[in-house]
């Protein structure tokens, strides 16, 4: 496998595949629980892949996908773009950051763009939070999604997942 790029080595503790469980709301749409799949890769260049699945926690219906690129810009400024097969795009500027026992992402939608059948989506923020870096039991990754669309102007909370790294 190729050495992480210099400008990566903040995002270094993401790599790998994490899977686990949570739930969403927003006023259009009733409450669901769904089971979540992150895996994040590299090549060695100054980014992160990132490919994310969800299915119905009940059913196991595929919910939602998107897949992207986390580009270290250095300085700990981060750069999101990630398309969705609904026909949503998104550009999301953020930063990185160290914690006591883990990583801080924040990413805010720069820019939001629609194919002309995809659903309204007027702006996003995302928050990627590992915590328990060395506790006994293990890293967990929370993954939360805030964001203003069908007829919601302002940003409204979507999304909280919690998954573990798998070996």
């Amino acid at each position: 496998m190729a050495e992480l790029h210099p400008h990566c080595v903040p995002l270094a503790p993401l790599l790998g595949t994490w899977q686990g469980g949570g739930t969403g709301q927003y006023p259009t749409i009733d409450d669901f629980s769904y089971t979540e799949e992150l895996t994040f890769g590299h090549v060695g260049k100054p980014f992160v892949s990132m490919i994310q699945r969800t299915r119905n926690a009940v059913t196991g219906e595929p919910l939602h996908s998107e897949a992207g690129y986390l580009r270290a810009v250095g300085d700990g400024q981060i750069e999101l773009s990630l398309a969705q097969p609904s026909g949503v795009t998104e550009i999301c500027l953020g930063t990185v950051r160290t914690t006591a026992d883990g990583l801080a992402i924040e990413l805010a939608s720069e820019h939001v763009a629609l194919t002309p059948t995809a659903k309204e989506v007027t702006s996003v923020r995302r928050e990627l939070s590992i915590v328990g870096i060395g506790s006994s039991k293990g890293p967990r990754l929370v993954s939360e999604l805030w964001m203003a669309a069908v007829g919601h102007g302002e940003l409204l909370h979507h999304l909280r997942g919690e998954l573990t790294l798998q070996a």
